[in-house]
């Protein structure tokens, strides 16, 4: 039987946000700091809400189990979490708040508009991170990011000047830029978590190109899925690991795969391209050529 799919508020201004939560008004129309100290709330009985708006939050003091991956977490001090506009929240009942402390940083994407930071917040790939996938922090990064934070708190509610803008969105910048040198730092300091799973997307890769069926071209969705991590975060983990993306090691898979079938088939281009998954050709012929110099003919040629 098919249930009816849930109602939610759509969050589509800083205020919206506020109201929907309990938190005090802002007192910018376009960002806002909370203390989660002062408001420690579960989400409201009004259900899940789809949020237009960028959101950081340090979130300290959780009880209950959270988890990195498979693996329960080892910075207790603070949790970081980046979400972009989009996302859908709802509350969990099994997080006990009653000494929830930190702060939420909300901003609507209009405060960029004007500025690079906006044409650069696709390159911050934690925004696209899963929640179990969040920043633990040690205390010295807590106490970094509290002191940037606190310049923004202080700023946005001052009057609005000439001014305000440039200075909240520079210490916006410090802010993210500061996630990207912690979040290189976990995935440094977590290696046998990472290394483990590196190890599982690696026999991945390797069995998905043992199977003599035609089969889809694999995607950097599939493998996520099928490691229970979100698209982002598994390339940034390979990066920092390999120095290669996801898509750069399905390419390297699809590539000495295919060097198999030309050097042991006799299909012709075409039906190893279609063994491959491409749907087209030509555009096996292009891949190939650009990760080895050669067309397939012209490698199936050199070898022989």
């Amino acid at each position: 039987m098919r249930h009816p799919a849930k109602e939610f508020r759509v969050l589509a201004s800083v205020s919206d946000f506020t109201q929907h939560f309990g938190f005090p008004n802002p007192a910018h129309p376009l960002l806002t700091v909370i203390d989660l100290a002062q408001h420690r709330r579960v989400l409201p009985p009004t259900g899940p809400a789809l949020r237009q708006l960028y959101i950081i939050s340090l979130k300290k003091n959780l009880k209950g189990q959270m988890q990195y991956g498979r693996r329960s977490y080892d910075f207790s001090e603070g949790v970081l979490a980046f979400y972009a506009p989009g996302q859908l929240c709802e509350g969990n009942e099994e997080l006990d708040l009653s000494e929830l402390s930190g702060w939420m940083l909300v901003f609507h994407p209009d405060l960029l508009h004007k500025y690079p930071l906006g044409r650069k917040l696709a390159g911050f790939g934690f925004f696209s991170y899963q929640v179990h996938e969040a920043l633990h922090l040690s205390d010295q990064e807590e106490q970094t990011l509290d002191g940037v934070v606190e310049i923004i708190r202080r700023e946005h509610t001052q009057p609005v000047d000439g001014f305000t803008h440039d200075v909240l969105v520079a210490q916006l910048e410090v802010l993210l830029n500061y996630g990207n040198r912690f979040y290189h730092r976990q995935f440094l300091t977590r290696r046998p978590a990472e290394h483990d799973l590196l190890s599982h997307f690696e026999e991945l890769l390797a069995a998905y190109f043992t199977q003599a069926t035609e089969q889809p071209l694999p995607s950097v969705q599939y493998f996520a899925d099928a490691l229970h991590v979100s698209p982002a975060y598994l390339s940034d983990m390979l990066r920092s690991l390999t120095g290669q993306n996801t898509q750069q090691h399905i390419h390297y898979g699809l590539i000495e795969k295919a060097k198999q079938l030309l050097l042991s088939t006799s299909l012709s281009i075409n039906e190893t391209a279609f063994q491959l998954g491409f749907e087209y050709p030509q555009y096996f012929t292009r891949l190939f050529k650009s990760k080895t110099g050669l067309t397939p003919a012209a490698f199936r040629l050199s070898v022989q």
